[in-house]
Formats: structure tokens, sequence, C-alpha cells
């Protein structure tokens, strides 16, 4: 397309090529001839004048986008070689890696092979105290009843080797006392079984309640519902006595369920007070991974899923740790649906927060001397100081529990702990019995009028009376509930 600077050039070339003819012809008394051809003459030199600027001005354009290319072409030449030795820099600590990985490798086989020795040489050691044991058993003859009518015979003096093989005979017999305690364990095992069934079918489950405080200003922020069973005879049983031995029985699905109930009954009553607190709930490793009993406790959940901003569950750090394709599901539901997660039973500092913080985890309880255990900075991956900025970066916050003195919170408030449970603030209280005042607190022997038969006070009743924080370990601890 021709340009309008073109066209323009044009009109004027003509125009003075015309003007020269009539200039020529009309002063100078030129013919008109010789004046149109001088005027085609100076038309074809401005013409041609024209055409060589233009062709000197492209070549000038073109020599200058070639000098272009030519930089641009170097500079991707240059790009490309640096590439090709970053890239060869990377071979080379792949290389490297592999080649060291390859010799940690071969380091592992060649412990796993040591351990194989020392495991034949334990196996040798075993079969040789059995062949001992089973040489004493045929030398030592059967005992004689006592013969009053007989003269005792005297001993014979044993040999160096038979006393040897005594010896250790008498090191590998257990002893009586051990068996009496193994029965007796059982009996016990048997009577505990028996009270967390009676407990579980006649309702007999209580929940105490123990505060979590914001640290420094110890203002009561959560709760955590505590299991205790009654027997028959009223005696507490508290969890670590009886949740073994129901879960063993099954009965741990059971009793999760009826825990649950009552804590969405405790937290209804304490929102009434105040809005913002919480209530920790604890879920044994047993009913997550039973889909019948997790399908229950989902359906109540479900129905409950506006308490979820409030209302904590609670695991195990072991829990965690062995999480199944089914309790990972399980999990995951609970997550969908907003309820969040707590661990507790924390045996290591060894925590992956981005791993737990997408599996739903906003609180970790760690126990207060292990934060202060100096050893744990060798055998953790971060200093204890740094744990609470860490499990921050990803939503986390982190419960210093089983606080029993104003050192630990001093030494605490150092590592920017938030949060801080234990007897120095209040110990795991029962609810307010029926009939107490609001704000007053119930004698034992008027809890037990209040109640007829002496039972603690169900949470359906009108009244929950929260345990307050306190700063005073040894009031906490006079004011102990049993259990």
């Amino acid at each position: 397309m021709i340009r309008i600077s073109t066209i323009f050039i044009a009109i004027c070339m003509v125009l003075v090529a015309a003007s020269l003819g009539l200039i020529l012809y009309s002063i100078a008394g030129i013919s008109g001839s010789e004046s149109a051809i001088v005027a085609l003459t100076a038309l074809t030199f401005l013409i041609l004048y024209n055409a060589v600027s233009m062709r000197l001005r492209d070549r000038t354009d073109v020599g200058g986008q070639i000098a272009d290319l030519s930089r641009g072409t170097a500079d991707l030449a240059r790009q490309v070689a640096e590439f090709g030795r970053r890239l060869a820099a990377v071979e080379g600590r792949v290389v490297s890696a592999n080649s060291a990985g390859a010799e940690r490798i071969q380091a592992v086989v060649g412990e796993i092979n040591e351990l194989g020795v020392l495991v034949k040489q334990l196996a040798v050691s075993v079969a040789n105290h059995d062949d001992i044991l089973a040489t004493v058993a045929v030398a030592v003859p059967p005992a004689r009843d006592f013969d009053p009518d007989h003269e005792p015979q005297k001993e014979l003096p044993l040999s160096a080797e038979d006393a040897r093989i005594a010896t250790i005979a008498t090191a590998f017999m257990p002893a009586p006392a051990a068996v009496t305690n193994e029965q007796a364990s059982s009996r016990s095992q048997a009577q505990i079984l028996g009270a967390v069934k009676s407990a579980v079918d006649e309702n007999r489950i209580d929940i105490y309640l123990q505060p979590m405080v914001t640290l420094p200003q110890r203002k009561v922020r959560f709760y955590e519902a505590v299991t205790r069973l009654r027997d028959d005879k009223d005696q507490i049983l508290a969890a670590d006595d009886f949740i073994s031995v129901a879960e063993a029985a099954g009965l741990v699905g059971r009793i999760d369920h009826m825990v649950m109930l009552k804590c969405v009954q405790v937290l209804r009553r304490l929102m009434v007070r105040n809005k913002e607190v919480g209530v920790f709930c604890n879920v044994a490793a047993a009913t997550l991974g039973n889909p019948t009993t997790f399908a229950q406790c989902l359906d109540f959940l479900e129905a409950n899923r506006a308490l979820a901003p409030s209302f904590v569950l609670e695991f195990k750090q072991s829990t965690f740790r062995n999480l199944g394709p089914t309790e990972t599901e399980h999990l995951a539901a609970l997550a969908q649906r907003g309820f969040r997660f707590s661990i507790d039973h924390v045996a290591d500092l060894r925590i992956e927060p981005r791993e737990l913080a997408d599996r739903g985890v906003r609180f970790i309880k760690v126990p207060a001397a292990l934060l202060l255990d100096q050893r744990q900075t060798s055998a953790s991956d971060i200093h204890p100081s740094d744990l609470s900025d860490l499990l921050g970066r990803f939503g986390i916050d982190l419960i210093a529990e089983r606080i029993e003195g104003e050192r630990a919170v001093v030494d605490l408030l150092d590592y920017d702990v938030r949060f801080g449970q234990g007897f120095l603030f209040a110990p795991p209280r029962p609810l307010r019995p029926e009939g107490a005042s609001a704000t007053g607190e119930a004698s034992p022997n008027k809890a037990q009028e209040s109640n007829g038969s002496g039972k603690a006070a169900s949470v359906d009743g009108p009244g929950i009376d929260p345990p307050r924080a306190t700063g005073n370990a040894a009031l906490a601890r006079r004011t102990a509930a049993p259990g």
C-alpha cells in the first residue's frame, strides 16, 4: 500500500517540474515544446534523486536492523551458554547426591547386616540358656517328704559346674510373688471391665472441666472435658484406669459418643455466658477407625455443625502418626464440616506443622516439662523456644499443659507460649451439682443431698459452674476432685 508521504512527494515533484517549464515559457521566451522537454527532464531528475535517496535510507535502516538482530543473536547465544553451564552444575550435584545416597544406603545395609549378626548371636545365647535350664531340670532330683522316723541324710557337696548351673536356674525361675501379682492384676482387670460395662449401660459417665488460660493474662479461653466413670459404689475411675480395658472390650466407641453428647450440652450452656469459650473433647483412635461408631458420631456432629468453631476434637499424637486410609477419610469428613482438631500426649517435638495444618489441626498440647527440657534441643528438629512461632505461621496454637509451678510460667513466657493448662491454674472439676447457686460452690454433702443418691449431677441439669483459673497451686491441689 502506497504511503501518503510518497504521494505528496510525487505531487510536489510534478508541480516543481511544471512550474519550471511555465517559467521558461513565459519569462525566457522559450517555445512550448522546449519548455515541456525541460519540465520532463527536471521531473525525471527529481524522480531519480528521490529513488536513490529512498534506496540509501532503506539500506541504512536494514543495516541497523541487521545490527540489532546480530546483537540479539549474540545475547541469546550467551544465555544458552549460561543455561548450559547451570544445567551441567545441576547434573553434577545430582550425580554427587546419588553417589552420596548410594553410600548412605551401603552404610545402612552394613548396619542391618551387623544387626543380623547380633540377632544370631542372641539366638545362640538364648538356646544355650534353654539347654542349661533343661540340664538343671534333669539334674535336680525331686523333693522328698519329711520322714520323722528316719535320720535326715547329709547333703553332698556340689561340684563347681553344678553350683554354676543351680545359680543360673535360680535366676531364671519366676518368683511366687510375681504369679500372685499377676493373678491379682487379672482380677482387677475383670473388676474394671465389669465397672465400665455397668457405667456405660447405666449412663454413669461424668464430665470434669479443666480450664485452659491465656498467658500471661490467665483469662479462661477453653475448657478440656475430662471423662470419669462411676462404678456401682460411686467410686471414681479416671480415664487412665479404664481406657485400655474399654478399648479391648470394644466399648470406647459408645463412651466417646456419650461424651460428645455431654460435651455439646456443656458447650451450649457455657456459650450462654461467653460466646468466645470453647470445649476440647477427646476422641480415641478406635472410634476414629471404626466406621460404624464413627458414622454415629458424625451424624451427631453434623446436627451440631453450628458449634464447630468452638468444639475442638482432640486426638493423641500416636493416632496422627499411625493414620490409615479409613482414619484419614474420617478426619477429612470432620474437617470438611468445619471442626478443628487438637493433638495431646506429645512425646517428642518432631512435628510437621504443614502436614498437620492441612489435616485441620489448630492446637497442639505439649507438656511444660518437655518444652523446658534442654535435652530436646538436640533431639528435635527445632529449638523449643522457636516452636510457637513455627506453628503460628501455619495457624496452629501451642498450648503448654501440666503446668504446676510459677517458675514454669515465667520460662514459658520466654518461649512465646500463648495458652497454658495445669494444676497451677485449676484442676479438673466436676460440673456444678443441681440446685447449687450460680456463684457459690456446693459442698460434697449438699451435692449428695441434692441428688438424693450421692451421685454427681448430670449435664442435663439446669446449671453449670465451670472451674475458674487460679494462681495458687497448693489451693488447686487441695480442691482437686477425686480421681
